[in-house]
């Protein structure tokens, strides 16, 4: 008679039983949203949220991400998601990856894990980008203020 050893068997009832144990799987999802620049997005460094996405803040949202500061998209339900892998791109994703898409209304494809209440998003497949269609400058002007050239005289 074969016997099966016991650490196994204990093994997978116990990561049965463990919050997270499958966590590493992720959850597949479809996410629409805007890309945004998440350090002055949850900073209030240059405002309140409203005034720190669109066509607003575009500029910088395009300095942070080259500079490094994580980019996101804020979806449509209000759930910031952490972007790590950006498609095609075989690295994990820094904010050079991302700069054609800053401010942008995308919808995209992914696996989404969560931690400690943070949601990472490896972004599979981008399936509609809609370009910026958020003008908020027009009610916020342009954030950071000094974005704008000055006209030569």
């Amino acid at each position: 008679m074969r016997r099966i050893p016991l650490v196994p068997l204990a093994f997978l009832f116990f990561a049965a039983l463990v919050p997270g144990a499958r966590a590493a799987q992720g959850e597949a999802v479809r996410i629409t949203g805007e890309v945004i620049d998440t350090w002055c997005y949850f900073s209030g460094v240059m405002g309140g949220p409203e005034a720190v996405v669109g066509s607003a803040h575009h500029t910088c949202a395009m300095w942070c991400a080259a500079g490094g500061i994580p980019v996101g998209v804020l979806a449509d339900d209000g759930a910031v998601y952490m972007v790590m892998k950006w498609q095609g791109a075989p690295e994990i994703a820094d904010g050079t990856a991302l700069l054609d898409t800053q401010s942008h209304r995308i919808t995209v494809d992914g696996t989404l894990h969560v931690r400690d209440g943070i949601n990472y998003l490896m972004v599979a497949e981008v399936l509609a980008d809609e370009g910026i269609v958020n003008r908020s400058h027009e009610d916020y002007g342009v954030v950071p203020p000094f974005a704008i050239p000055e006209l030569s005289q």
